[in-house]
């Protein structure tokens, strides 16, 4: 039988691990609960990888508040652990006179949010910035402080730093049904049983599900599709900053960016839609994206595609994030994230913390907190193919399987061991970048396969 966990944290995409890693600060004993084979599997591995200010937030609500938090902490944690980010700045572009007239109540809404560096653009300037636009830009809004962020590495390694601090990660653990004890909660998941004094609700799309287990029906989870479009390495040259439309009551709009790897990303678009696991591109989503491309940056549309993807945000019917702190039950609910839980991810957690204290709920911090770092994936880092040092102290650094991404042999070999060692094809691409260049693993896949496998018999012996 499973020792009582002080808490359970359902879900391990970016929010769930950052409160796991949050707790596992303290003389707790913590369990992270995840249904997927792996971490960040669901919203986190397919979103557009920026790490937002948070300047175009709803004054006064509570997305505003964790996502300037959120955007702070997560600067200083990318630094600290080597995960790849570029400040590349955003203009936010109005093509119409409408959204123009709306530029003067972004910029005081940003200030209101704190984010007070912040520049208007004529349309000269704008052009002058980004100077392979389409013809039509009125004028913009410069804002220094966005990022782009290599979205798989924060949930990787929040979900590493906690199961070096202690935390207790449980994969492929379906949370099914729940029943209060003397003690807390009881968590079934199939054959398992996990016990808890509180639980955290994190559970992403999923979340609205997991709420009504503890007798709660206070807002509906429907799956909001962004399918995007990642153009090659070639295109990079087209474009400097996030290009940014100006955001409606439903969708931020669909953006051009440059990425961590290299690469320009077109999207995304906005479909509701039921079904939870629905992830397919779709011919009208795509052709709708390359339409609004060869508006806004024509020449984008000569370059390769490299790939195509869709992600699902968790709308709810609410404008505000979902987040309800129960100190009878010990429950705490997180739900509500939509498309800014990666920048406000930190923020979320630390939030989360606070209101189990002022539950009455007083965890002592512990002496040593334990550190990580994330391996160098972004254009801008030095990479181990680079690195004499890296390579002088293994070769394999220098052997180069994955040639479109130049990821090597040593790189995979890390990736598939450790506390949270790849298992898959799909958690090694998120870990290396393998797989994920202009060839999608045409020429490298049977090797990369090989070495899974060969791990996967070494567990088996």
């Amino acid at each position: 039988m499973r020792p009582l966990f002080d808490v359970a944290i359902i879900g391990a995409g970016v929010v769930g691990t950052a409160i796991a890693r949050e707790f596992s600060k303290y003389e707790l004993s913590t369990c992270l609960i995840e249904a997927q084979p792996d971490v960040g599997m669901g919203t986190s591995k397919a979103n557009t990888a920026i790490l937002h200010t948070g300047f175009d937030a709803k004054p006064g609500t509570l997305e505003a508040r964790l996502l300037t938090r959120g955007y702070e902490l997560l600067v200083a944690y990318a630094k600290e652990t080597g995960i790849a980010t570029e400040r590349t700045g955003a203009n936010l572009i109005a093509w119409t006179d409408e959204q123009l007239a709306q530029i003067p109540s972004i910029y005081e809404k940003s200030k209101r949010n704190g984010v007070n560096e912040l520049h208007r653009l004529t349309a000269e300037e704008v052009y002058r910035a980004e100077p392979h636009l389409g013809p039509g830009a009125l004028g913009g809004l410069f804002i220094p402080g966005e990022s782009i962020i290599c979205p798989f590495s924060p949930p990787i390694a929040y979900a590493k730093q906690a199961i070096r601090n202690g935390a207790e990660l449980l994969l492929n653990h379906t949370v099914t049904k729940v029943e209060k004890t003397s003690e807390g909660w009881k968590l079934q998941c199939k054959e398992d049983l996990i016990h808890a004094r509180w639980v955290i609700n994190a559970a992403g799309l999923h979340s609205d599900t997991i709420d009504t287990f503890f007798a709660n029906q206070r807002f509906t989870v429907t799956p909001r599709r962004g399918e995007l479009i990642v153009f090659d390495k070639f295109a990079r040259r087209l474009i400097h900053h996030i290009c940014l439309p100006i955001p409606t009551a439903v969708t931020k709009g669909v953006l051009i960016s440059p990425t961590v790897f290299g690469n320009v990303l077109l999207g995304p678009t906005a479909e509701d839609i039921q079904d939870k696991w629905d992830t397919a591109t779709t011919g009208p989503g795509l052709g709708a994206l390359i339409e609004k491309g060869s508006r806004l940056l024509p020449e984008l549309l000569k370059e390769e595609i490299t790939a195509t993807y869709a992600g699902l945000r968790a709308a709810t019917e609410h404008s505000d994030y979902q987040i309800f702190c129960d100190e009878q039950k010990k429950y705490v609910c997180v739900g509500g994230i939509r498309s800014t839980g990666l920048s406000a991810s930190l923020g979320i957690a630390e939030y989360v913390v606070q209101c189990l204290r002022e539950s009455g709920f007083h965890p002592v911090l512990k002496q040593n907190f334990l550190s990580v770092q994330m391996p160098p994936l972004g254009e801008h880092q030095l990479r181990p193919m680079e690195n004499a040092d890296w390579i002088a102290r293994n070769p394999d650094y220098g052997r180069i399987i994955c040639h479109c991404e130049k990821v090597t042999a040593g790189e995979l070999q890390d990736a598939l061991n450790g506390p949270l060692g790849a298992r898959s094809l799909d958690a090694l691409r998120r870990r290396t970048r393998c797989l994920q260049g202009r060839c999608q693993g045409f020429y490298c896949l049977a090797h990369i396969q090989a070495t899974l496998e060969t791990v996967d018999r070494g567990q088996n012996q």
